[in-house]
């Protein structure tokens, strides 16, 4: 048994940050429905890139890795929020749901009568979950937004690029990435404490939120400080060594030390003097002279290559990690004893890889990595199932185009 079964979840969102989260908790053992829109479903169906495959017929069945990045092992269903009957088939859905979740512009579900208050007043226990960019009030409430715009104006950009130069873009999409995780957060917690109350809530989940949420240690020394910090490269404004060097042979090795790793860094590189300074023995005092140290260790770390670094800081245990490529994570030894790349079959594309969720239990089943849903895929069986509709019913809400 996953941790998650019997939990459903009625998942009306899109692109990248929802999705992420519903995923999460499906494959933790959460059946997840995704209401997607008729004929064009999810809009990352679209997204590049795509790989080529094939339908049971033979035709051209290209499909978005985009889109099966953040959307295995749910349940597809078609419905035409526009449309009345659409509209009554979600909320009938959410009589048998533990969560909805949406992520539509502010005051957009309102029009369609599927709002928290709506579905609040039919079904009190529900858990209600709003992720939009701004939150539902406050002076930006109505502004539009993507994950690049929560970076820019959450702080991140601001503190990422390199010392002197100008803001740099992180290279995942990481505003997305984290909203997920804190809506993954919200519905967890809130679950547990409706089984104290016996009663639903609405969770509203600004983006900018979480964003400024994760300024954490940029946060506390402006508190304590008064320091708005630059941008610094990979080097960590409190500590050194904490920073990526480039080795001997071309490649990159981030090492981050504290005070107990200093001497040990020094001997193995060659710098004996620096390991008996006194005046270089605590962290502050390095910082105060931080152009000279990272000079040296810099000068240093050029003359081994990154194998050579990385095996003489393990031996001593000095934190130090060679910094990969995609490619070269994907296939680090370590990562696949661990699982992390899993497989499914793809009706279309045959067999595809996925990342898995990064948990394993004792006590309960692992995540399962089960394959994205085609579009609609569980329509016909979801109405009649799970709202006992025949099958002359759902060839009617698919004629009135509802679903």
């Amino acid at each position: 048994m996953r941790p998650l079964e019997g939990l459903t979840i009625l998942d009306l969102s899109r692109v990248l940050a929802c999705p992420f989260a519903t995923q999460i908790l499906a494959e933790l053992g959460a059946t997840v429905i995704k209401v997607e829109q008729p004929v064009t479903g999810d809009e990352t169906r679209s997204y590049e890139p795509v790989v080529h495959g094939k339908d049971k017929d033979g035709n051209d069945g290209d499909v978005s890795a985009y889109y099966l990045a953040f959307n295995r092992s749910k349940q597809s269903i078609t419905v035409n929020l526009r449309s009345p009957e659409g509209q009554d088939v979600i909320r009938k859905l959410a009589a048998s749901a533990d969560v909805l979740l949406e992520n539509f512009p502010v005051g957009t579900l309102k029009k369609y009568g599927l709002d928290y208050e709506t579905m609040a007043a039919l079904y009190p226990r529900l858990v209600y979950v709003s992720c939009t960019g701004f939150g539902m009030d406050g002076p930006y409430a109505s502004r539009k937004g993507y994950d690049t715009i929560f970076q820019a104006m959450g702080g991140l950009m601001s503190l990422t690029g390199e010392r002197g130069g100008g803001p740099v873009k992180p290279g995942l999409p990481m505003a997305d990435l984290t909203s997920g995780l804190w809506v993954a957060i919200s519905i967890l917690s809130t679950l547990i404490g409706r089984q104290k109350t016996d009663a639903g809530c609405h969770v509203d989940f600004s983006m900018l939120d979480g964003q400024v949420g994760l300024l954490s240690l940029a946060a506390a020394r402006y508190f304590t400080l008064g320091e708005v910090p630059p941008r610094m490269g990979t080097e960590h404004p409190g500590r050194i060594p904490s920073a990526a060097f480039v080795c001997g042979d071309g490649k990159w090795v981030q090492i981050t030390g504290a005070d107990q790793h200093w001497a040990l860094l020094c001997n193995l590189l060659g710098l004996e003097a620096w390991a008996t300074d006194p005046t270089l023995v605590k962290n502050v005092d390095r910082i105060a002279r931080r152009e000279e140290v990272m000079a040296g260790l810099s000068k240093a770390i050029a003359l081994l290559t990154r194998d050579e670094v990385c095996r003489r800081c393990d031996a001593v245990g000095v934190p130090a990690g060679p910094i990969l490529n995609v490619d070269e994570v994907l296939a680090d030894p370590h990562v696949t004893a661990r699982g992390m790349v899993g497989e499914y079959d793809h009706p279309l594309i045959g067999r595809f890889k996925g990342l898995r969720v990064p948990f394993k239990f004792e006590g309960f089943d692992d995540p399962v990595m089960k394959r994205p849903p085609l579009l609609g895929e569980h329509t016909d069986a979801i109405l009649q199932e799970r709202l006992g509709l025949s099958a002359e019913q759902v060839a009617t809400l698919r004629t009135q185009r509802a679903i």
